[in-house]
């Protein structure tokens, strides 16, 4: 006699996000670089990007950000058994941000990792929350994407520099039967690409 094993479908309790207070305008990124409001909006239709203040880490944006979205949720930081965050400037090299905030919000069980995929983030480690939680292994996850570019950003670069900012957000995924059907709310499916050839569009230097 075989058993079959529910399905699980990953359905989203609630969201949330965080801007650093600091902005920095077009107007104010004309004055460091070759460059005018008018050039940037045309070709991103970006008019200011948030700054993080001194000493305001990338686990603080995540953090605001995630606590954002358990009160959206309504539910409680121990009702999270994994965190997954999206993020390519960490607070450090190890431990990871993930556990930077899992500390933060007093969860002391579960697991929290990070994961780097730049712009792609918050789509990979949504991706992977949910595959964590379609297994049957986990129940709740806290997804994070939260970046810190301004201090990687070459601020000489004007074709570089005016597209990005420092910022944080975060989802609430809860495992729940599924029937398998598209009708049913929550994740339907995830699909990600990788093309290692294009380094040279952008890159960071390591080291």
């Amino acid at each position: 006699m075989t058993t079959s094993i529910p399905q699980q479908r990953s359905v989203v309790l609630g969201v949330g996000a965080y801007l650093p207070a600091k902005t920095l305008t077009n107007e104010e990124l004309a004055k460091l670089v070759d460059t005018s409001d008018e050039w940037i909006v045309q070709r991103t239709g970006i008019k200011e990007r948030h700054i993080a203040a001194d000493g305001e880490t990338t686990s603080m944006l995540g953090e605001k950000a995630a606590r954002a979205a358990l009160a959206n949720a309504g539910v409680s930081a121990g009702d999270i058994d994994l965190i997954v965050v999206g993020t390519s400037t960490p607070d450090w090299t190890f431990p990871s941000t993930a556990t930077q905030i899992q500390a933060a919000l007093g969860i002391t069980h579960g697991v929290a990792f990070d994961l780097q995929a730049v712009c792609s983030g918050f789509v990979f480690a949504l991706a992977t929350a949910e595959k964590f939680l379609r297994s049957g292994s986990h129940k709740r996850a806290l997804v994070i994407g939260a970046e810190t570019f301004s201090r990687i950003i070459d601020w000489s670069d004007r074709t570089t520099c005016v597209l990005f900012g420092d910022g944080a957000g975060a989802m609430i995924l809860d495992a729940q039967p599924s029937q398998g059907g598209p009708e049913e709310r929550g994740v339907l499916t995830t699909h990600l690409r990788s093309d290692g050839r294009h380094r040279a569009k952008l890159h960071v230097d390591g080291g």
